[in-house]
């Protein structure tokens, strides 16, 4: 079987100090909720400094542009990603998807420090954006990024102590999309599930154990938020299609 390309392209990142956080399929992979992927994501510090060392790492991987527009730090800080294709043999055809600034989640900084770190063999310690961000980070309008929210949920909680900390419990009902699952955690956490339906009032289904209306509640909430990012790319998709024909 050929080796994965993938960790020879994260240790390029690694040696050249790319101060990045793992993001998308790769990083749901490694939090449990197994995703194919044979690319890469990442959402990167946006600095003259840290640019460089990113330049440097897709320049080893002979990283070609494969889309538009060109990697800068205004491109960046306005929102938009930049997508390579790395040439080098050993690594040829992987893709590597950068973004500085996400719908939703907060500023890279503060996604840093709150950061999970995982030691991969033969590569190294790799810093991953922390779990609860990249459920936010996962509310797009593609359809194939709900069932993966639900699947990471739905691992955390399986994965859980037998008593869980206050905020994870918290994150669960912020967060989860199962409906059995939001009735259990109802019935066994009631104070906090009361408490935390002011923000999701579709928890109230959920201590009364209507599973019927939570289903209907999850799918609007789903419906806001695949229209919020529609809305959200829509002046960016029109940007590029500007500066695409300026380039003609």
């Amino acid at each position: 079987m050929t080796p994965s390309p993938i960790p020879k392209v994260l240790s390029t990142f690694l040696r050249h100090n790319v101060k990045a956080l793992l993001i998308g399929g790769q990083a749901c992979i490694l939090y449990g909720a197994a995703e194919f992927s044979r690319d890469i994501d990442m959402a990167v510090l946006i600095s003259s400094e840290n640019f460089e060392d990113i330049r440097k790492a897709l320049k080893e991987l002979e990283a070609e542009r494969i889309f538009y527009p060109d990697l800068s730090e205004d491109v960046m800080q306005r929102g938009h990603a930049c997508h390579f294709r790395c040439q080098r043999k050993d690594v040829k055809g992987l893709r590597i998807d950068i973004i500085g600034v996400m719908r939703g989640v907060a500023d890279f900084p503060e996604l840093w420090e709150r950061r999970q770190e995982i030691e991969l063999p033969g590569t190294g310690k790799i810093a991953m954006i922390g779990l609860y961000d990249l459920v936010k980070a996962k509310k797009t309008q593609r359809d194939k990024d709900w069932p993966m929210i639900r699947r990471l949920v739905e691992a955390d909680i399986y994965n859980a102590p037998d008593a869980p900390p206050e905020d994870r419990i918290c994150f669960w009902f912020a967060e989860c999309r199962t409906p059995e699952l939001l009735t259990m955690l109802a019935a066994s956490y009631p104070e906090i599930a009361t408490r935390m339906s002011a923000d999701r009032p579709l928890l109230h289904a959920a201590l009364q154990g209507n599973q019927d209306e939570l289903r209907r509640f999850l799918r609007e909430e789903e419906d806001r938020e695949r229209e919020a990012d529609r809305q959200y790319w829509k002046p960016l998709r029109d940007e590029l299609e500007v500066w695409r024909q300026g380039k003609q």
